[in-house]
């Protein structure tokens, strides 16, 4: 039995998310205050109460799920992961599970990354949509034959006949189009801030870039499969430099779970809002066991790996 801790991205979160950890546990509390101080607002307010549209802000978002996914994983000491990786976002949090940046660093940076592409998405306005039941050459060339009018591109390789574009809004509303004509089972726009991992996220990638060089990177303890490449790294440099990338490259999750799993990965455990990841775990690699941690009760329920 070889265990992956992954974690989750934009999308997952939901009002009272970490409710339960910091009524219940003093260094949950301990943690979420320290949030607060860090952020230099009430981040752990706007997790717990609410209310949902400004939870949705990318600026507040991406903080709050990194925030309770790292709780979370304060509390999984007893399960002997050798490997890690998350989605978009999620990496951030892998990359702190992995001894690769501190608490305090991860969150600065998570802090940072959502405030700047929340205003690269007011600045170039961008959307982004789902599209089921065409495999990847499939899209990417519906990409490529809409490219004359807009920007557009494949976002996140997500699972088999799952992906999302992501670009200007003339640009993927015509993939959007090309899509449904070339046999798609479904193609929904998503409700998102901007077009995330496209090149309208450079001001993001440019504001980011100076953040990432001044904060401090170790080699990572476990392998990390990152967004980028699909592949393990440990080495800081790379791995500073792949976080880098992120911003404007597709986020390549089926690949990073394929790979987790030839490299040994039998039981993957999502640590943090949601359900999102196990779901995509299992139309990847539908051998795999996969499990949550998600609230409280989900600590105690894990004893079982």
């Amino acid at each position: 039995m070889t265990t992956a801790i992954v974690f989750p991205g934009q999308g997952s979160q939901y009002v009272g998310m970490g409710k339960d950890l910091y009524e219940k546990h003093s260094q949950a509390k301990e943690m979420f205050d320290a949030a607060d101080t860090i952020v230099g607002y009430a981040l752990s307010r706007i997790c717990f109460e609410g209310p949902e549209e400004t939870l949705r802000q990318t600026k507040h978002t991406q903080p709050a799920i990194f925030l309770h996914s790292i709780v979370l994983s304060k509390f999984l000491t007893h399960i002997p992961a050798i490997m890690t990786g998350g989605h978009s976002v999620g990496e951030y949090a892998a990359l702190v599970y992995a001894g690769v940046l501190s608490f305090e660093d991860g969150l600065k940076l998570v802090q940072l990354r959502g405030e700047l592409m929340q205003c690269a998405g007011e600045l170039h306005r961008g959307t982004m949509a789902a599209i089921v039941g065409l495999d990847e050459a499939l899209v990417e060339q519906v990409c490529s034959d809409s490219n004359d009018v807009g920007i557009v591109q494949c976002a996140n390789y997500n699972s088999p006949g799952q992906v999302v574009i992501s670009g200007s809004v003339d640009g993927v509303k015509k993939a959007m189009s090309i899509a449904k004509e070339r046999g798609a089972k479904l193609v929904k726009e998503l409700v998102v801030s901007g077009a995330f991992h496209s090149p309208l996220m450079q001001p993001a990638y440019d504001g980011l870039h100076n953040a990432l060089a001044e904060i401090k990177f170790a080699d990572a303890k476990i392998p990390v499969y990152a967004n980028v490449t699909a592949q393990p790294v440990t080495k800081a440099d790379e791995i500073r430099l792949l976080l880098e990338k992120q911003i404007l490259a597709p986020v390549r999750w089926e690949e990073s779970v394929r790979n987790m799993g030839n490299d040994g990965a039998t039981h993957f455990v999502e640590v943090g809002p949601g359900k999102v990841l196990q779901g995509l775990i299992k139309r990847i690699k539908t051998d795999a066991q996969t499990f949550g941690v998600d609230k409280e009760q989900d600590i105690q329920g894990l004893q079982i790996i």
